[in-house]
């Protein structure tokens, strides 16, 4: 007889999205799902609902979006379901003792990083940033502080080094949906507090970060590109205009010969764009102009010529 949970689900995002099909496909009694308050989003500033209300309304499921938990009657709203579990995917705020104390058997969030590393805001970009080859999602009992509460288990992946964070993110939100199905489907879980010796974090990113800057080695520039596509994206101007950088790749990865100065541009031809760094080269090869559409660096150069040195 497969076991089933009576759950609260927590979350906002496409990240959280999948985990709470994965749940409700797995059979468990979703009783409420809670996320965050719709947003206005797009140049016509529409209010959009998050990823987790969208299917949380298309299987009929009760959703609640409070504007914080300060208020006694939100935490009450909870408690009145009287769940086995609250499970947590990129909530989007950090929750209170009052909340975390509520469920039968406790917290449990989906986290995406090997904990104790990278706890916080941005743990897939900054994996990415970071050059890191191997992540994966922590499942882990909740506490007060960010992201320090017992693991319960770890579920590792390999990062590929041409991996973007938006490929990682689906890879990730998919392996979240697995393992928390697997936690679900056991009645005792061992619990090993995390080596606070260990942790790193991975703080927000902040718009002034996504300027590409060229005067760097070859291999941070190409990490940070990654890193930070399709979104935010990391930018450059290029003839003058902005460009959001969406793929690239490394082209020499050892000093340029002479004295080429960082951000010149090398080639521009069918190959890509590329770009000298302060060590090496970096070739785009998807790039987004303001206001238009993403398109490849081969169509963009059809209509926009770059020549040969050419400070950007």
């Amino acid at each position: 007889m497969t076991m089933t949970s009576r759950i609260v689900f927590m979350g906002t995002p496409e990240f959280a999205e999948k985990a709470l099909e994965a749940i409700y496909n797995a059979g468990h009694e979703i009783c409420l799902v809670v996320t965050q308050p719709d947003k206005p989003k797009g140049r016509g500033m529409t209010m959009l609902p998050s990823e987790v209300k969208k299917f949380a309304l298309e299987k009929g499921i009760e959703v609640f979006q409070p504007m914080s938990f300060k208020d006694e009657a939100a935490v009450q709203k909870i408690k009145e379901q009287n769940a086995d579990y609250i499970i947590v995917a990129a909530y989007g705020r950090i929750l209170p003792l009052s909340v975390l104390s509520v469920a039968k058997n406790g917290c449990i969030n989906i986290h995406a990083s090997l904990l104790p590393h990278l706890r916080g805001a941005a743990p897939i970009n900054r994996a990415i940033m970071e050059g890191d080859t191997v992540g994966g999602v922590t499942i882990m009992h909740m506490a007060e502080g960010l992201d320090t509460g017992d693991i319960i288990s770890k579920h590792p992946m390999e990062i590929p080094f041409e991996m973007t964070a938006g490929e990682y993110h689906d890879a990730l939100a998919v392996l979240g949906g697995e393992a928390i199905v697997e936690f679900l489907s056991k009645d005792a879980h061992e619990r090993t507090p995390q080596n606070e010796a260990e942790a790193s974090y991975a703080k927000k990113i902040e718009k002034s970060e996504t300027e590409t800057n060229f005067d760097d080695t070859a291999l941070n520039v190409y990490n940070k590109i990654r890193g930070l596509s399709p979104y935010p994206a990391a930018f450059a101007f290029i003839g003058g205009r902005r460009m959001k950088l969406l793929r690239a790749v490394i082209g020499k990865s050892e000093p340029l010969d002479g004295n080429v100065p960082p951000a010149q541009i090398l080639n521009a031809d069918s190959n890509g764009i590329e770009i000298s760094c302060r060590v090496g080269s970096i070739i785009i090869k998807e790039l987004q102009p303001e206001g238009k559409r993403a398109m490849s660096a081969d169509e963009f150069l059809r209509g926009n010529p770059m020549f040969k040195n050419m400070r950007i």
